[in-house]
């Protein structure tokens, strides 16, 4: 099993913030459809989150830097996990594809989308991949 080595955008419709930049992300091993795709960075993220120290820190403070590239990302803050309960990779997994099932974000390798959860993928070492998270309008129609 070779490693893969993407980069990931997520964007979210409707932020008048520009998107953040390509992150880095390496997966264990190359996912055969979206599917797995997902189900890989939903288990490294909640392996990741699960990861995290929960800090006690006296004196809080960010720098005018910290509160700059923040800023960019559309939330400042410490970074704090205030919460001793830990993410269930399983859960995470199940919340992921229920989510892309619902239509409450799209996948986009390259510049093609990607529809189907079982459909092959085609991922090399270097591809571009963007999350675009997608937000319901308040109000009703009626």
């Amino acid at each position: 099993m070779a490693q893969l080595n993407i980069f990931i955008n997520v964007k979210s419709i409707g932020k008048r913030k520009p998107a953040l930049s390509a992150i880095a992300y390496t997966l264990e091993s190359t996912p055969a459809n979206l599917r797995e795709l997902i189900s890989a960075i939903a288990k490294k993220e909640a392996e990741a989150y699960n990861g995290k120290k929960k800090e006690a820190m006296l004196l809080p403070y960010l720098t005018q830097e910290q509160i700059e590239q923040q800023g960019i990302a559309g939330k400042v803050g410490f970074g704090r996990i205030y919460s001793d309960k830990k993410a269930d990779p399983a859960k995470a997994v199940e919340v992921a594809i229920g989510g892309f099932e619902d239509g409450l974000f799209r996948v986009i390798i390259g510049e093609r989308e990607c529809t189907q959860l079982d459909s092959a993928l085609d991922l090399k070492d270097g591809d571009v991949l963007t999350f675009i998270r997608l937000t319901f309008l308040a109000g009703g129609l009626w």
